[in-house]
């Protein structure tokens, strides 16, 4: 299930893409009328490669083709989509077949680690969306990001910053990747609680959520596991606090992590 915060409220939408779809980035194409292929860069913690599923899927139910990478680290699935020697004619390849194509490099631990750079240059100007994993949690619900993190492309036209609602009441130890960093930022320690407004602040902060973020870039925060109606209160609770300090754009969704 999805919605986004509208007038108070959660309202539901079929699909993440159709909360995106109207929020261009603030620099575009001028030599083209028409809207320019997302890149959209997720980040943070709490199901960004269920979001990327979710995103990469709509993408192909709408009749578009669309590939997924990374900056930093994806798992090999196993699937017949995803290329694990993406080379630029490859990737044609698979994307006139599947209409999907999830690509990287070879990495130790089942992963993929990101594409070359002449390959990636090559496939921003095909006017396909492209989706990047751009950050790494451990599969945690929260993160504090480190000093060289997260790792946004210049070409990022939209930023997702995802959050585990099922953090909030658990101690920053057993929840955050890279807890110790919360002392610092949030002034709180391993044993202290996480909030809704701690999840706000990290959201809205420079330090958090929005680091790296271009000013061009359209910024989307995403607060992910709201399937039960208390962590749908708390999502409430989250996106007033954010409305209250800069009116953000804010996605709720029930999925499970991945």
């Amino acid at each position: 299930m999805i919605w986004i915060y509208k007038e108070g409220k959660l309202c539901g939408i079929q699909t993440i893409r159709e909360a995106l779809e109207n929020r261009i980035p603030r620099v575009v194409n001028t030599v083209k009328t028409e809207k320019p292929a997302p890149v959209i860069s997720v980040v943070g913690a709490g199901g960004k490669t269920t979001i990327l599923h979710q995103l990469a899927q709509e993408y192909v139910c709408a009749g578009e083709k669309v590939i997924v990478t990374t900056t930093t680290h994806i798992m090999d699935e196993g699937e017949e989509y995803f290329l694990t020697d993406p080379s630029v004619e490859k990737i044609k390849k698979y994307l006139k077949k599947f209409r999907q194509v999830w690509a990287g490099r070879p990495a130790p631990g089942g992963k993929l680690k990101g594409l070359e750079e002449l390959t990636f240059r090559e496939i921003l100007t095909w006017e396909v969306p492209v989706l990047i994993e751009a950050d790494g949690a451990k599969r945690m619900p929260l993160k504090v990001p480190a000093e060289h993190e997260p790792v946004i492309p210049g070409q990022t036209t939209h930023v997702l910053s995802v959050y585990g609602l099922d953090a909030v009441g658990k101690p920053f130890k057993e929840v955050c990747f890279r807890s110790e960093l919360a002392g610092p930022l949030l002034r709180k320690n391993g044993t202290d609680t996480v909030t809704a407004e701690d999840i706000a602040f990290l959201a809205a902060s420079e330090s958090g959520g929005r680091k790296r973020c271009a000013e061009s870039a359209v910024y989307t925060v995403i607060l992910n596991k709201a399937d039960t109606p208390p962590r749908r209160e708390c999502a409430l609770e989250i996106c007033r606090i954010l409305e209250g300090r800069g009116n953000f754009n804010v996605i709720v969704t029930a999925f499970a992590v991945g």
